[in-house]
């Protein structure tokens, strides 16, 4: 009995104890472990008989439905809106990977794979809501805490959108969780310190980013506008675009960002800044979904031809793709990452109905609501009824159609962007990262034990592995794909770039293609870039159906350079035609080049060409005529010299010594045969020669003249005083006997001494040495120029910029003015002895036309300095050649022609009677003769004319 109580009372013992344990757990639970609140995830689950699971993010909705909460409720978990058909394409995508990994004996042979799939809803709260849940195992999630007893997760996939991914990667970086991204571009996630767990299928928007600004160079657009999405995959895209496009010149007209949320007044702002900026071409970086509002308010307006370069967000995206948006979206150039056909997957896709046992979850009745425009007539449509009403509430009527659905319906008639596999892009993406995850796997599961890559050279359980295990084998995979296409990562989680360029056009069944106009490669390890276009493949929605020019200012032609304009962009400028003598050989130069010295721009300022080298050349007409008055007037001095040889024993030819006349003669075919030598091109031994040649000429001729007009002189001043010794004597005889007287004394003694006291005499030996006096001082003079500084050709190009004045450099100006000043010298004794001798009572003056001929050429010659330093080029020597042909010209014409016309035309003058003073003349009208005076002073004759025996 006692045994019986006790047992009774332990009983109860034992029964309040395990209550007052239950009440005291539920009270710890409620005190420690209170549920926050409760997350409303729909996707699609398969996890059972499965060894390991794989988990998806995919935006199956657009956005969440605002709600107008108040303080006074609880908070719940956002409700989504607006189907999205090719997130449920990509879905399908890891689905159908996985069944086909599950079905293969090469991958994975021991064990199969499930997934567990949740809406993100393209929000941040419910891609971490679903990151969270992933982690946790269960949908009351506990922080820090793995509460699932199913099988394990092994990696993530997604979650889509790259600011989704962000935002996921930082909470599944915390654990080192595996994620790999099939869209997310963003070129942050590359960062590893940020994002340690995160690799993408996707190439990085680095690669695009850099694409966008070769693709605007190769065109030559250097005036763009950007619109960016108002998160980290728009924002960080622009930013690498604007700086590669700087560094290449390009400038940004407008940088526009769209908003998270719907807003009438930014969208409108932005359409704004389209239409009223002169950029031609728009580079948007955004979603398809943040894009579509802006998209349908420039339907509603008459913005055409513009040029969009799409971001592989949006290139291929249905939602933006439609016909009606074709009058301005037409000839669109967007990169697509790489495209495939996955063989089997288009039955796959249409292997789906929502009573079926398909679906898992209310999205595949949603999807075929939408896709039918029907609703079904099940408890499931309460779900739907409830996001209407809440739809309506926030201000965003949903039509759904009173129609039933029967479940009958076929996929197979309607064509909506779920079915359409004609661009499979991101979908090929997914496939690739399921493959990536399961190659991982493999590789973790034939590990050989004692040859792990971990510590002690361990290897890991496939069944139970850590998730850092997991990323050491997918960091390091390295796998083909069926098409042939090898993926690896590199150290940041990237793979290879690989774009294709597409262009919208318009098919002739009247519907919108993406035709491939080109690619671009960018390898992540560093390699070179490389970008090819089809130029003739493209189609351009421009009025003239050529490329636009996008530019600020158009672009300076070779010939100008670029005037930056102040306070504006660089890209905004003038064109200033480049100055004489500078060229530009590029378009949109920003500087002009000076050409080399021996070169001048030409007309269009585009090129260097050779000066024109400019000098008197023989075979121009100027250069001719020269040369025939130079040789005319030699041939004339000729036939004189011809003349005075055949009449040289004549009188008026020995008149004031023959010789001389010979040699004066001779130094004025030099004379005119030295302006020979200034005419063609200047060479080292004609430099040297002309101006030496003219002056040894001109001593020559100028001293043998003076030989001739000092007899001159001296046989004037003789008469002069011959006659003032007569005159004296009369008037002594005047003043009376005494003067008379001594007429008387010795009156014949006296007489022939005075006759020899007043006739002078000058022998021709003393002529000659005075003319070659002057010509060894020329002589010495020369020499001395030609061994010290002689002359040289010289290219002047100071005169005139366009050409080269091919001239001589005469060396020393010292010694050119002392041979030329000593000639001036001379002239200027000849014109003084002549001078004097100018009014002999002479039969023939020969001082008279002496004096005439140095006047000629002292005009010449005065007039020649002026002319000379004020002509450049060619015409300075022609003007030098001028003058020594017009002294020559004068010097002959004064000294030989009357000669020459007296021994030709009269030679009844040309007698010793005559010439000598003993006979008159009678004929009156010949020019007067003689080179002798003869005078009635006594009946005593003066002679100055010195006869050649």
């Amino acid at each position: 009995m006692i045994i019986l109580k006790d047992s009774k009372m332990f009983c109860l013992l034992v029964a309040l104890t395990i209550c007052l344990q239950d009440q005291f757990v539920d009270h710890v639970q409620a005190q420690e472990c209170r549920l926050i609140g409760k997350f409303d995830l729909h996707g699609f689950v398969e996890s059972t008989d499965h060894e390991l699971i794989i988990g998806g993010l995919f935006p199956f909705h657009q956005r969440t439905i605002l709600t107008n909460d108040t303080d006074m409720e609880e908070p719940k978990s956002p409700k989504c809106e607006g189907f999205n058909f090719r997130a449920l394409r990509w879905t399908r995508a890891m689905m159908f990977a996985i069944d086909e990994i599950n079905k293969r004996k090469d991958i994975l042979p021991r064990i199969t794979l499930g997934y567990q799939i949740f809406d993100t809803c393209f929000t941040i709260s419910k891609s971490v809501e679903a990151t969270l849940t992933f982690l946790t195992g269960q949908n009351e999630t506990h922080p820090n805490f793995r509460c699932s007893a199913g099988a394990p997760l092994a990696a993530v996939i997604g979650a889509g959108g790259s600011a989704l991914s962000i935002a996921t990667a930082r909470i599944l970086g915390l654990y080192y969780f595996p994620q790999v991204g099939y869209a997310s571009s963003c070129s942050v996630l590359s960062d590893k310190f940020q994002f340690p767990s995160f690799l993408r299928t996707i190439p990085s928007d680095l690669s695009q980013s850099k694409g966008f600004a070769e693709l605007v160079t190769y065109f030559g657009w250097t005036w763009v506008g950007t619109i960016a999405a108002d998160d980290d995959y728009g924002k960080y895209g622009i930013k690498v675009f604007k700086e590669e496009v700087e560094k290449n010149g390009v400038c940004i007209a407008f940088s526009e960002t769209l908003p998270r949320i719907y807003s009438k007044d930014i969208i409108d702002n932005i359409v704004k800044a389209i239409r009223q900026s002169s950029a031609n071409v728009i580079v948007i970086f955004s979603s398809d979904i943040d894009l579509s509002p802006l998209m349908e308010a420039l339907a509603e307006t008459n913005i055409t031809g513009k040029t969009y370069i799409a971001s592989e967000a949006w290139t291929t995206s249905a939602l933006i793709a439609k016909p009606q948006f074709f009058s301005f979206l037409g000839g669109t150039i967007g990169f697509a990452i790489r495209r495939a056909e996955i063989p089997g997957f288009e039955d796959f896709l249409l292997n789906i109905h929502p009573e079926h046992g398909t679906g898992t979850d209310d999205l595949v009745y949603e999807f075929w609501e939408e896709a039918f425009n029907c609703t079904w007539p099940t408890q499931r449509a309460a779900f739907y009824t409830n996001i209407t009403i809440e739809a309506i509430v926030a201000g965003r009527k949903r039509n759904i159609s009173p129609q039933l659905c029967t479940g009958k319906e076929k996929l197979s008639d309607i064509y909506n962007t779920y079915k359409d596999v004609s661009e499979l892009r991101i979908t090929y993406s997914v496939y690739k990262a399921v493959y990536t995850i399961a190659n991982a796997l493999h590789d973790l599961d034939i590990c050989v034990k004692g040859s792990g890559p971990f510590p002690g050279r361990e290897c890991a359980n496939l069944l139970d592995f850590e998730p850092w295990q997991l990323m050491y084998y997918l960091k390091n995979t390295k796998f083909t794909v069926f098409t042939n296409e090898s993926l690896k990562f590199d150290e940041s989680g990237d793979v290879d770039g690989y774009y294709d360029i597409l262009n919208w056009q318009w098919r002739d069944n009247n519907t919108l293609s993406f035709t491939k106009i080109g690619q671009y490669i960018s390898k992540s390890s560093g390699g070179s870039n490389e970008l090819k276009i089809d130029n003739s493949s493209i189609f351009w929605n421009t009025p003239n159906g050529q490329a636009p020019q996008s530019v600020c200012s158009i672009s300076c032609i070779p010939g100008s350079r670029k005037g930056i304009r102040q306070g504006e962009p660089v890209c905004c400028f003038d064109c200033i035609p480049c100055a004489d003598g500078e060229i530009t050989n590029e378009t949109d130069a920003r500087e002009c080049i000076a050409c080399l010295p021996d070169f001048w721009s030409n007309t269009p300022k585009n090129e260097c060409v050779l000066k024109e080298v400019e000098f008197l050349n023989t075979d121009e007409a100027l250069g001719i005529t020269l040369i025939f008055l130079a040789v005319f007037g030699a041939s004339l001095v000729i036939a004189f010299t011809i003349i005075y040889t055949i009449y040289r024993d004549t009188a008026l030819v020995k008149a004031n010594d023959r010789t001389l006349s010979f040699l004066i003669q001779f130094s004025l075919v030099c004379t005119f045969m030295t302006s020979i030598l200034f005419v063609g091109k200047p060479a080292a031994w004609s430099c040297m020669a002309r101006q030496t040649t003219l002056a040894l000429g001109f001593s020559l001729c100028l001293s043998s003249i003076l030989g001739k007009t000092i007899v001159l002189m001296l046989a004037k001043r003789a008469a002069k005083a011959k006659k003032g010794k007569k005159g004296g004597k009369g008037n002594k005889g005047d003043k009376g006997d005494k003067g008379e007287k001594d007429d008387k004394g010795d009156k014949e003694d006296k007489g022939d001494k005075s006759d020899k006291r007043f006739q002078i005499v000058m022998k021709p030996l003393y002529q000659r040495i005075v003319a070659v006096t002057g010509l060894i001082i020329q002589v010495g003079i020369c020499t001395a120029y030609l061994i010290l500084k002689p002359p040289w050709v010289y290219k002047n190009m100071e005169s005139q910029n366009i050409k080269i004045i091919l001239e001589c450099n005469e060396g020393s100006i010292e010694f050119l003015c002392s041979m030329f000043g000593f000639d001036v010298f001379l002239a200027i004794l000849c014109f003084i002895t002549s001078f004097v001798a100018r009014k002999l009572p002479d039969n023939f003056n020969e001082a008279k036309f002496i004096t005439f001929g140095m006047l000629v050429f002292f005009i010449v010659w005065i007039s020649f300095v002026p002319a000379y330093l004020s002509t450049r080029g060619k015409f300075k020597v022609a003007v030098e050649i001028f003058a020594i042909l017009a002294s020559s010209f004068g010097l002959l014409g004064c000294i030989y022609v009357p000669k020459g016309y007296i021994i030709l035309i009269k030679p009844e003058r040309n007698t010793e009677e005559i010439v000598g003073g003993k006979g008159l003349m009678n004929d009156k009208s010949a020019p007067a003769t003689s080179a002798s005076i003869t005078s009635e002073i006594n009946s005593t004759t003066v002679s100055t004319v010195v006869l050649d025996d």
